[in-house]
């Protein structure tokens, strides 16, 4: 006998294990460019070597994470003739930027202040920008997790 319930909870798992393991790849490129980027602006002022090297890390971040994003789902908003599901993909659209959007505020916070303050205690830029982004990325990693299951992103699969 075959248990529905199961399966459903497993693929509302699986959603969940898709978002996280985009979240990271996204990291690791944007962690590594960021640091990179932090060591060539090292002659900069703390605050402008920081306000840089979080530009860096958001372009890299988003552009992975965007394509990443859309490879997992672009099967999802497909009817079986083919047509975007529209309204399916505005209101993914929606809590997808509301769940990014609550995190992301927290994750520039954290990450600017904890940049500035290893670069003003003299840690090397590129490694000011990685503990900062780690620590970070950590925080960002419980916010965007209790968002998507606040705003129940995943809920057509429950």
């Amino acid at each position: 006998m075959v248990d529905y319930k199961r399966i459903v909870v497993k693929q509302k798992y699986r959603e969940y294990l898709k978002l996280n393991k985009n979240i990271l790849i996204a990291f690791a490129a944007s962690i590594t460019l960021a640091a990179v980027a932090a060591q060539l602006l090292a002659e900069e002022e703390n605050y402008l070597n920081t306000t840089y090297t979080l530009l860096v890390d958001y372009g890299a971040y988003f552009s992975v994470f965007g394509f990443l994003f859309y490879l997992d789902n672009r099967k999802k908003y497909q009817s079986e003739s083919g047509e975007i599901n529209k309204e399916l993909l505005k209101n993914d659209l929606i809590k997808i930027i509301s769940s990014l959007g609550i995190a992301e505020v927290v994750y520039t916070i954290a990450r600017w202040f904890l940049q500035y303050y290893f670069l003003t205690i003299e840690y090397d830029p590129y490694l000011a920008s990685i503990i900062a982004q780690v620590i970070s990325a950590i925080i960002y990693f419980v916010v965007i997790n209790l968002s998507v299951k606040l705003t129940r992103l995943f809920k057509d699969v429950d």
